[in-house]
């Protein structure tokens, strides 16, 4: 009798996972099918970070420049140090407008017209506490605070740092706007699949005062990507970055059931950037609307 009745239960799971499969098939073609109706290459890397781990990955192991989102390794090397000792986060700083090229040790100064916190130049000359300059770093994507803040930890810190977090291939070299070393070819550079074990560590707590900053990214003022056709009450806590012909966007996503997942989109090579973030917007709307089947 236990015989006849575990059959049949056997066949509903096994027709249970051939559907989901199916559906999670679908949901890769369409998410290729819009990847290839926009001009530009992308990456994605996807993976649940509550109850049973899924994952899904587009090109996730492919070199891009790092433009912004480079600035989350940077904050997790300031909350890492301070842990170790190195200073507090409430120290005060110089704000200044001169920094050292990593090709030859030239002095260069960033333009006021480019940095997106233009604020920050008011204060020049004055101090700061490193947590403000953090904090700006992330939520404006201040690249006068990141360079200021990358020559406190050490880009070659930053970059050891996330070797041990598992990611393999992210290079942060210099700060921002350091034309010489950009025209030499030294940039600052991730993979998608780098970026998600980067986020992964914040979101499962691996890293000295992920609480903290999982706070801070969830403050971000530029949110037209990944969150942009997501419901208000699912909380995103993320980093953009964005350069001529790139768009970013790297999300933790916590879902209003307390579920929460990982997602990284990268873009390159848009000849249309408004074209190219929406194609980023789309896709996070696709995963959250398939999240059931991931």
């Amino acid at each position: 009798m236990k015989i006849h009745l575990l059959f049949p239960l056997i066949l509903l799971i096994a027709c249970s996972q051939a559907k989901e499969k199916q559906r999670l098939t679908q949901l890769e073609e369409e998410i290729r099918k819009l990847m290839n109706e926009t001009e530009g290459d992308f990456a994605l890397a996807f993976r649940s970070v509550d109850g049973e781990e899924s994952e899904l990955f587009f090109n996730e192991k492919e070199t891009f420049h790092a433009a912004s989102t480079m600035k989350t390794p940077v904050m997790v090397a300031l909350f890492e140090q301070e842990a170790a000792g190195k200073f507090s986060l409430q120290d005060s700083i110089l704000i200044r407008n001169s920094f050292k090229s990593i090709l030859d040790g030239s002095t260069y100064q960033m333009d006021l017209g480019v940095d997106s916190q233009e604020a920050l130049y008011k204060r020049i000359g004055e101090n700061a506490t490193l947590y403000e300059l953090m904090y700006e770093m992330i939520v404006r994507s201040s690249n006068l605070a990141t360079n200021i803040l990358i020559e406190k930890v050490g880009a070659k810190n930053v970059t050891q740092l996330m070797r041990e977090l598992g990611a393999e291939d992210i290079q942060v070299l210099r700060g921002v706007e350091d034309l010489k070393a950009y025209e030499a070819g030294l940039s600052n550079t991730t993979t998608a699949l780098d970026m998600m074990l980067i986020m992964e560590a914040i979101a499962k707590h691996k890293v000295a005062g992920s609480k903290k900053m999982i706070d801070i990214l969830s403050d971000q003022h530029f949110n037209d990507l990944i969150p942009k056709y997501l419901p208000k009450e699912v909380k995103i806590a993320h980093k953009t970055g964005a350069i001529t012909g790139v768009q970013h966007d790297a999300a933790i996503v916590e879902l209003p059931d307390g579920n929460r997942y990982v997602l990284v989109i990268l873009s390159k090579n848009l000849t249309d950037e408004k074209a190219g973030k929406e194609c980023i917007a789309k896709i996070s709307q696709m995963i959250y609307n398939n999240i059931e089947n991931l």
